[in-house]
């Protein structure tokens, strides 16, 4: 790692990189390789990011858990004995924070491998070219100094505007997924990825989990069959799932916490030991002071073109403070893109969201890529679809697999597939075979003629593909 000056010293480099995470890493690490004086300026109290340190990472973690004793309680669809199938929470957590513990160190000895600068403290702006730093972790100079910058701060909670919710109490997704003990019982307020693992997750744990979603369904971004499986399995599992609540007030009624909610034309009040806040989160961008830089900024997120630059020519920003979708690999892909733009003015490259997937790591798995039917006609885009359902195949009725289908769209004319969905077993595993064949722009008769090994889970887009490719 670089030797940082005395404080009261000011550094100057050709990039500064406020923010470590995902999108941070990735614009260090590709303008070192160009050669540029690169400096990331962290100032959070752990290192990581949040994909490692309280989303992705610890999330899977414990999901995967909740499967593995969703699976051993299971046992006799296949014959097996397994007279009780109980867990030590404690010991899960403990596994969890082990996990993201190894990631996290990884990502710390990356940041301080030397090649880049690496500082631990808060940034803010005093002129277009000048951070100051406070809060400083270690040794770090007043200022830095910067030809370039890269904002990658990343994102933080969601504030909530729920009458009383803040008296009343609640848990974040943050203290979720670090939770010493579980609650009997939960009100998840939320109907989207976070909101509905972290449901099935407490209730493959025993909890008690009332979901209330403001939309008329789950995981708005999906088709409405989609979210319809997803909704249908929650409720097999046990958790009560109220869509088109329209909450109005959080209380407390001796010991528990309530929310009331209109629906349906009635209005309804839910108990539970605790409140689990699961509403999403927003750009982290306070106390940067853009507006000494001349960023711009819509609705909190970092405006920026699709070069990822922003309203100062100079400055970038990648990852969740700019948005408009808060997932890791589109950060990385967005941090490679601005450092690239940085070191090569003349050969800049622009980020493209047509391969854009999303995946809920429920059981069953919810994954898409590209086009849904809802996106195509709201940008009236021609299409035809072709679906097949799980409980129609042959190794996912070996697995008892039976939840879901896979969809295919394709242009009516060329046949190149437009957009694919797998909501099923190792739905977030089996798109990216749609992800690799709308990047080579496949047609669907080019992915019904790809032999597929017999059985697998993989050879379900046949099916599919081949109806598309007979239209």
């Amino acid at each position: 790692m670089k030797k940082a000056p005395d404080k009261g010293f000011s550094l100057i480099f050709d990039l500064a990189i406020l923010g470590g995470g995902s999108a941070g890493y990735a614009a260090a690490r590709t303008a070192a390789t160009a050669g540029l004086k690169t400096v990331v300026i962290e100032g959070g109290k752990q290192v990581g990011g949040c994909c490692i340190l309280r989303g992705c990472m610890p999330s899977k973690a414990l999901l995967y858990a909740a499967e593995v004793l969703h699976l051993a309680r299971s046992a006799k669809t296949w014959g097996l004995k397994i007279p009780k199938a109980g867990f030590d929470f404690k010991a899960v957590m403990a596994r969890k924070k082990a996990v993201v513990a190894d990631f996290a160190r990884d990502r710390a000895q990356s940041l301080t491998a030397g090649k880049f600068a690496f500082l631990r403290a808060r940034a803010s702006f005093v002129d277009p070219h000048t951070v100051a730093l406070t809060h400083v972790i270690g040794s770090a100079p007043k200022t830095v100094k910067s030809r370039y910058f890269v904002l990658g701060t990343g994102s933080v909670i969601s504030p909530t505007t729920l009458p009383g919710l803040r008296e009343t109490g609640f848990l974040t997704s943050d203290d979720a997924l670090s939770l010493r003990k579980l609650p009997r019982s939960v009100i998840v307020l939320g109907g989207g990825p976070v909101a509905v693992e972290l449901a099935q997750f407490l209730a493959r744990f025993d909890v008690e989990v009332t979901l209330l979603q403001r939309g008329e369904q789950l995981l708005r971004e999906f088709d409405t069959d989609a979210a319809a499986v997803v909704e249908k399995v929650l409720q097999r599992d046990g958790i009560r799932v109220w869509t088109g609540a329209d909450l109005i007030e959080a209380f407390r009624q001796g010991r528990r916490k309530g929310v009331a909610f209109q629906q349906g034309g009635q209005t309804r009040r839910v108990l539970a030991e605790e409140i689990l806040f699961a509403l999403g989160r927003v750009a982290a961008t306070a106390g940067l002071n853009l507006e000494k830089a001349g960023v711009e900024t819509a609705g909190g997120r970092i405006v920026t073109n699709a070069e990822m630059q922003t309203s100062a020519p100079h400055i970038y920003a990648a990852g969740d403070c700019t948005g408009p979708h808060q997932i890791v690999h589109i950060a990385v892909e967005q941090g490679e893109i601005a450092a690239h733009n940085i070191a090569h003015p003349s050969a800049k490259r622009s980020i493209d969201y047509r391969l854009l997937s999303s995946i809920v790591f429920t059981d069953p798995q919810a994954a898409m890529v590209g086009l849904t039917e809802k996106a195509a006609r709201q940008r009236n885009i021609p299409f035809r679809a072709a679906s097949h359902p799980f409980p129609d195949h042959g190794k996912s009725l070996i697995m008892n697999a039976k939840d879901g289908f896979v969809k295919l769209l394709a242009d009516p004319v060329s046949g190149e597939i437009l957009g694919g969905a797998c909501i099923g077993p190792v739905g977030g595993e089996l798109i990216h075979e749609i992800i690799a064949a709308m990047h080579h722009r496949m047609t669907a008769r080019e992915l019904a003629l790809l032999p597929h090994y017999h059985p697998t889970l993989a050879e379900i887009w046949t099916y599919p593909a081949a109806e598309l490719a007979g239209m």
